[in-house]
């Protein structure tokens, strides 16, 4: 941010505070232990804000039997509990559905901390907080910081006692108010031995080990510092949120600016140093990577990989900052993070900057304004030698260029001096100069400059073949170039610098485009793995691979550019990244003997999985490791992604074999006990009354019992049908198959249905043959027809025709009733898919035209529906078979 631009909110912090508008508001009332008076205090700001008119309910308090905390709750509404029964106990625990339902202003939840009984909805107290809070309600609670997750251990090295009931400090830290409940230790004992905490032998016991004084003043310690971070981390959140311009020395933040140089370690442990003198304050660890400069190299960029690590094993953050100026970038920075103290380094060398006027430090005294400056002056043995220049055609390729440069200007300039009287042949070894500048930097430049007014005094001054000096105006000839070699070098260094800086930013951002294109498009988790694989070794020049998950172990299955085994070491370091979350291997702090370096996967809910690069391919610190790093992320949330999709495929599935068993038992329901109801009927009144019955009323009954029998026929054949279609047991018989014998074949079989309506068959004399599976296409056109006898009144005709064109034999089923409505004709070959809910015998289960698209698909087929075709009236359903050869135009 320039530094005469004004300070704006934080576009984060304002949609992290619009997203806490549509939540409740936490308030946490903290102790440092059990007795300090939390729920009571709790309980007296709730009857304050009932008496103000708010709506407050008691979801629920634990009130241990103290008197004073029960005359709190008279008058107060309170939320019953629910019985939870486990292994023949009854639990009461807190009902977040009667809450969730209730939905007050004000709920109170007591014991942050507490876990729930088994059969709850969340195992935790904190997590049905957390569902509250996303209702929008309010939520006031209590707990005890020894309940921190992050404290577990510091507690228990403090009172010998581990803490099983925790709280993650996420869940505190998105608290919007913390109210710090303090009493002195003495003043808690004595409460402890009036017997206002424990009954009276418990509070001996307990006086005596976790009460001790000693310990409930770390405690304190701890309830204090905790709060007042969570203060602090409000405060920083508030000025951003608003655009506030800091610092503000509410409490001390310092900032830790590093180099690549040999200070960087030393000026980590001063900022440790620093941060305990002022009570554990939170300190930074940041370092500029300047826009317009080349990357560090890597020794530089290890170093500095190195003082990250340094410093978060210390306690500390690391943040990498970019920008032209180094100075703006770092106030912009510590104001915006409310910095009040700001560590730096000063070398040697840098007092040749101060005289000159480019020191940092001299730079941040001027700029920091209500910032303390630490300055670190570089010990002796933090002085590294500087590398030696490398010597070769390379190293001087600058220096030669620059001579020819001079020698051409030499050239041109005898040749003008020769044609002409009065030339300025100045100009031309100046445009010497300026090309060696900008071509090849500041030094070549330079040694330009000065062979160029040597050359130029010798041939061309008077006196001339002399390097005397003639005149004053010959040594500001002198001055000239040299000024235009330092302007011209330096500008052009700068300009080449920012160029490679830009050629480097690009290249970084194709990579990541293209990895990002490789890695949507592939699908499975096997194929993300792998494409991760691949574009990380493109990425890093070296071998990767990429280790996912397989039960309990992780294991490889993807590398590039190829799947080597690791060894025991290798594994170990493997595991080490997957179970802790944490970088090992070759350049890390853990088991660094490995020959690879790995990275744990990172989803956005979990970890995914593990990738690996071989030693020295991304050196640590280096642009290279931040690009990989990158990839990483990217392939952590492909994978993730890979595992939603299988997981919703399932689910999917899962989903619809559920709404397929719902649908098919409720056609059973009915569409079996219809036939087998009217069989039934039928066959008990034949035998009851069949020899005083007439003729023509048996003959009816018998004719139902007929239809009914062979409705239930079709249904379980059907049935058996989707059967195979769904279960993948379909097995196609293929041959050469005339249809016009399977349509004739298919026509015979529901004559008898046809009743008042004609069928017309409409078949070319010649029909080229198909390879098809008879049987299942003459039930597919059965299939068919019979819902055209279904759906069509008596005295209506129906027309099963076929044709062919160049590629296709058609086969078409006309029939004239009402049609179907357009919005149904996409669904229309789905399972169970009616046009009405069946109210007379005649219709089916809704599976026929389902298994003639199954059946058609199989075969290579298609199917297809058009209505209306006739003044709004009739369905038309197409099925199309390919043939095996496309026939010539002239032969159809």
């Amino acid at each position: 941010m320039p530094a005469d631009e004004p300070y704006r909110p934080d576009p984060e912090a304002l949609l992290a505070a619009a997203n806490k508008a549509r939540r409740g508001r936490l308030k946490v009332f903290l102790g440092m232990a059990p007795g300090v008076g939390k729920t009571y205090e709790m309980l007296r700001a709730a009857r304050r804000r009932k008496a103000e008119g708010v709506d407050v309910l008691i979801g629920v308090v634990e009130t241990h039997g103290r008197r004073e905390t029960e005359s709190l709750l008279r008058g107060m509404e309170v939320l019953p509990r629910k019985p939870i029964e486990h292994r023949g106990r009854v639990q009461m625990e807190f009902d977040i559905d009667a809450a969730l339902e209730r939905k007050p202003k004000i709920l109170l939840v007591d014991e942050y901390a507490h876990s729930n009984a088994i059969g709850s909805r969340h195992p935790k107290r904190w997590q049905d907080v957390e569902e509250l809070l996303a209702a929008g309600v309010d939520v006031w609670t209590t707990l005890n910081v020894q309940h921190l997750e992050s404290l577990v251990d510091v507690v228990q090295r403090i009172t010998g006692v581990r803490q099983r009931e925790t709280v993650p400090d996420s869940a505190l830290s998105r608290a919007d108010a913390i109210e710090l409940v303090d009493i002195t230790p003495e003043e808690l004992r004595e409460r402890m031995a009036a017997g206002k905490v424990y009954v009276p032998e418990t509070a001996r016991l307990a006086s005596d080990n976790f009460f001790k004084v000693e310990n409930l003043t770390a405690l304190r310690e701890l309830a204090l510092r905790r709060a007042a971070q969570t203060v602090d981390d409000q405060l920083i959140a508030a000025m951003r949120e608003k655009g506030v311009e800091g610092p503000w020395a509410a409490g001390e933040r310092i900032l830790v600016l590093v180099s690549g140089d040999g200070m960087a370690a030393g000026l980590v442990r001063s900022g440790r140093r620093l941060s305990d003198m002022m009570m554990d304050a939170p300190w930074i660890v940041a370092h500029v990577e300047r826009t317009d400069r080349p990357a560090a190299g890597e020794g530089s960029a290890t170093r500095l990989g190195e003082a990250y690590r340094l410093a978060e094993q210390l306690g500390g953050t690391t943040v990498a900052l970019t920008g032209g100026d180094i100075v703006a970038t770092v106030m912009a920075y510590a104001r915006r993070s409310n910095v009040t103290q700001i560590v730096i380094g000063k070398s040697v060398e840098s007092r040749w900057r101060e005289v000159l006027g480019r020191s940092l430090a001299a730079a941040l005294l001027r700029e920091a304004r209500g910032v303390a400056v630490h300055v670190v002056t570089e010990a002796v043995h933090e002085r590294e030698p500087k590398p030696a220049r490398p010597f070769g055609l390379g190293a001087w390729q600058g220096y030669v260029v620059g001579a020819l440069f001079v020698g051409a200007a030499t050239l041109a300039a005898w040749g003008l001096d020769i044609a002409f009287d009065r030339v300025d042949l100045g100009m031309i070894f100046l445009a010497a100069v300026l090309a060696a500048g900008v071509l090849h930097g500041l030094r070549p430049a330079l040694a330009a400059a000065t062979v160029a007014f040597l050359v130029y005094n010798y041939l061309f001054l008077a006196p001339r073949y002399s390097l005397a000096i003639g005149a004053p105006t010959d040594f500001i000839t002198l001055v000239v170039f040299w000024a235009v070699a330092l302007a011209s070098g330096g500008l052009a260094g700068r300009v080449r610098d920012q160029a490679l800086g830009s050629q480097r930013r690009a290249a970084a951002v194709t990579t990541l485009l293209a990895a990002s294109r490789t890695l949507s498009a592939a699908t499975g988790r096997d194929a993300v793995a792998r494409a991760l694989a691949e574009q990380v070794a493109a990425a890093a020049g070296g071998r990767s691979l990429v280790l996912l998950p397989q039960g309990e172990e992780i294991a490889p299955v993807a590398g590039s550019p190829s799947l080597e085994p690791l060894d025991a070491a290798q594994m170990a370091a493997a595991r080490w990244a997957w179970e802790k979350g944490e970088a090992a291997g070759f350049g890390t702090g853990t088991l660094p003997q490995a020959r690879w370096t790995f990275w744990p996967l990172e989803g956005v809910r979990a970890r995914t999985g593990v990738a690996g690069v071989e030693a020295g391919a991304a050196p640590p610190g280096s642009d290279l490791e931040r690009l990989v790093l990158a990839l990483l992320e990217q392939g952590a949330v492909a994978l993730e992604r890979s595992q939603l999709a299988s997981e919703a495929l399932e689910t999917e599935t899962l989903r619809r074999a559920d709404r397929f068993r719902s649908a098919l038992m409720n056609s059973v329901s009915h569409d079996l006990r219809t036939p087998l109801s009217t069989v039934l009927g039928a066959s008990t009144t034949l035998l009851d009354y069949g020899d005083k019955m007439q003729k023509a009323v048996r003959d009816d009954l018998l004719l139902s019992i007929r239809e009914e029998a062979e409705r239930l026929s079709r249904y379980v054949a059907n049935l058996l049908d989707m059967t195979r279609l769904e279960g993948g047991g379909l097995k196609l018989r293929s041959d050469w198959t005339d249809v016009r014998d399977v349509l004739n074949a298919a026509a015979e079989r529901v004559t008898r249905r046809l009743g008042e309506r004609t069928l017309t068959r409409d078949y070319p004399s010649t029909l080229t043959l198909v390879q098809a599976d008879a049987s299942l296409l003459e039930q597919a056109v059965v299939n068919i027809l019979e819902n055209a006898i279904t759906y069509s009144g008596d005295g209506s005709g129906i027309e099963l025709a076929v044709y062919e064109d160049r590629s296709n034999v058609v086969i078409s089923v006309e029939d004239e009733g009402r049609g179907v409505p357009a919005a149904e004709l996409e669904r229309i070959f789905d399972k169970f898919r009616r046009m009405e809910e069946p109210s007379d015998r005649h219709q089916g289960a809704g599976l026929g035209l389902a298994i003639a698209k199954g059946f058609v698909d199989a075969m290579g087929g298609r199917i297809a529906a058009a209505s209306p075709i006739h003044n709004g009236r009739g369905t038309r359903m197409l099925i199309s078979l390919p043939k095996a050869i496309a026939t010539p135009r002239d032969l159809l």
